[in-house]
């Protein structure tokens, strides 16, 4: 038998729409951050229903949500939503991206970036915006490679475990 160079094969990774199907494995990863992190100003765990609710609403609004999946687990999603529901913003939409801890730090949030452009340019957005609670250098970091521009900064505007915390805006008005 010759031999061979039997180096192991990496799961592909695939990005998709998402399905109500992922709802519960969205709201395993986002009451993560939820109940550990400021990452996200909510302080209490949601359902798979009330995530299904959320994706229900982005869809309705003509935006993309996308998964992130390797061997069938669901590793971190991505999806635009609308920056404000007056029509003059109806160009402008707010991204938001998570990531479960086995993802994190191995590119999986420019990959899910990548892919979110891709759907953004099939839509009429033109400007995608990043609210970030502060500090949070690692999701900072990601944005500014991408090419977010920081536009302004609210101090103290959050109250979570027991301080105060400051969110900065983030700008993208390029996706090529």
């Amino acid at each position: 038998m010759p031999e061979t160079d039997s180096q192991p094969v990496a799961a592909p990774l695939h990005i998709r729409e998402v399905t109500a199907e992922d709802a519960a494995a969205i709201a395993e990863i986002y009451n993560y951050y939820i109940a550990s992190s400021i990452v996200t100003f909510e302080e209490q765990p949601v359902s798979a229903e009330v995530i299904e609710q959320r994706i229900a609403k982005v869809k309705k609004a003509g935006l993309p949500w996308l998964v992130a999946e390797e061997k069938g687990e669901l590793l971190g999603y991505i999806y635009a939503a609308p920056w404000h529901e007056r029509s003059a913003f109806r160009f402008a939409a707010e991204a938001s991206v998570y990531l479960s801890g086995k993802a994190a730090g191995k590119g999986l949030g420019r990959k899910l970036y990548a892919a979110l452009f891709d759907e953004l340019k099939e839509t009429e957005i033109r400007h995608l915006m990043a609210v970030i609670a502060l500090p949070n250098d690692a999701s900072v970091a990601l944005h500014e490679k991408l090419g977010f521009k920081k536009v302004g900064e609210i101090p103290e505007i959050g109250f979570k475990f027991n301080h105060w915390i400051a969110i900065g805006y983030w700008q993208l008005s390029d996706f090529s």
